[in-house]
């Protein structure tokens, strides 16, 4: 039995709002004299979206702030690799920070805190999901180097330099996002007031239907060029330590588990929404009388920008794995793990004291023996 069936509707592209945390029947609400699909009636982000959220958010604050603690306060010695991740937990809580006004919203039904927070709160959810991805692929080039090309100058990068990468990476993601500061993004008035990313196509303007173009061909980017690239350093590390065979296991199987958890973060967080968003562009182009297809993708959609955010809560993962520095501070705020350190460290001394004084004792015996 399928979900929905319907006769062959027609809808205009240019009613079909942007999909970021809309309600279906808001999508699919006709315009007289223009056709369209009819409302589903079902609001899926409202019943699925917040307890997503919220677990995001909990989940991430808890891993971030561990995370920026240890940088701010464990961190004895920092290089390129930890000034890459730091502003990655700086990515990760500015999107967080976005996160409690739009469950707010989705709990609510309507948005409350007037146009001004609608853009900052749009702004922040978008230039740090790009953030998020950018920086994470610097840290997977930045060990490829380090692995695959020992004695390439990128490996020779001062702390100065990677700021100045640093600073770069966010003027890249920020600039495509500025304009959305500029635009009106409430939708409705009194109690019914939403905030929406550019919400409808009926009365936009050639800019803003530039905006919402670019920002679809982001979306989908700023997926596969990452991807692919990640894809190139992971195989092209596993391969070199493969055909080297150097070091001990231990060390390649450390280096393949990086490479790994920064793909499966990547994977589960924006894999989805990249699908979602290319199947809505193919049903609007190819398919735009079938309205079965168009609320099946759009409620797939709204359930996956969930997953976006859950990248917040999974960095950490990519910060285990990524900076020995920071894993052994991690292991530091343990206190059995704190205290078997101490107890090798000592156990260590000792038998360094012990044969020091073996050899001191070898030496006396045989020059008293001359």
């Amino acid at each position: 039995m399928k979900l929905f069936h319907w006769r062959s509707y027609s809808y205009s592209e240019k009613m079909v709002p942007e999909l970021n945390f809309t309600t279906v029947s808001n999508l699919t609400t006709p315009v007289p004299g223009v056709g369209g699909c009819p409302p589903v009636g079902i609001q899926l982000e409202g019943l699925i979206m917040p307890p997503v959220l919220i677990i995001d958010v909990v989940l991430g604050l808890i891993g971030n702030m561990v995370a920026l603690w240890i940088f701010c306060f464990k961190m004895k010695t920092w290089n390129p690799n930890s000034l890459f991740l730091f502003n990655l937990v700086i990515a990760d809580f500015f999107a967080l920070a976005s996160l409690p006004l739009r469950i707010d919203a989705l709990l609510r039904g309507h948005w409350v805190f007037g146009d001004g927070m609608c853009r900052i709160n749009l702004f922040l959810m978008f230039s740090n999901r790009s953030a998020s991805i950018a920086l994470m692929t610097v840290v997977a080039i930045y060990r490829y180097f380090k692995i695959v090309h020992p004695h390439h100058r990128f490996n020779h990068m001062t702390k100065r330099q990677a700021a100045f990468v640093s600073a770069f990476v966010w003027l890249l993601v920020i600039s495509p996002r500025v304009p959305m500061l500029a635009y009106n993004h409430i939708k409705g008035s009194g109690g019914k007031t939403q905030c929406f990313f550019f919400t409808s196509y009926k009365e936009a303007s050639r800019a803003i239907i530039f905006l919402v173009g670019m920002h679809r061909i982001l979306t989908v980017l700023e997926f596969i060029i990452p991807m692919a690239m990640l894809l190139f350093c992971s195989i092209r590390i596993s391969s070199f330590l493969k055909q080297r065979k150097m070091g001990k296991p231990d060390k390649v199987r450390k280096a393949m588990r990086m490479c790994a958890a920064i793909v499966a973060v990547f994977i589960v967080c924006f894999l989805p929404t990249t699908v979602t968003t290319i199947g809505v562009w193919i049903i609007r182009l190819y398919r735009p009388w079938d309205c079965t297809a168009f609320y099946t993708f759009t409620q797939l959609t709204i359930v996956s920008l969930g997953l976006n955010f859950l990248n917040s809560a999974l960095d950490p993962i990519v910060y285990i794995f990524s900076s020995s520095m920071f894993r052994k501070a991690l292991l530091g705020l343990i206190p059995c793990r704190k205290d078997e350190g101490q107890n090798t460290e000592s156990s260590s001394g000792t038998q360094s004291t012990t044969q020091q004084e073996l050899k001191s004792l070898t030496t006396n015996k045989g020059s008293e023996a001359t």
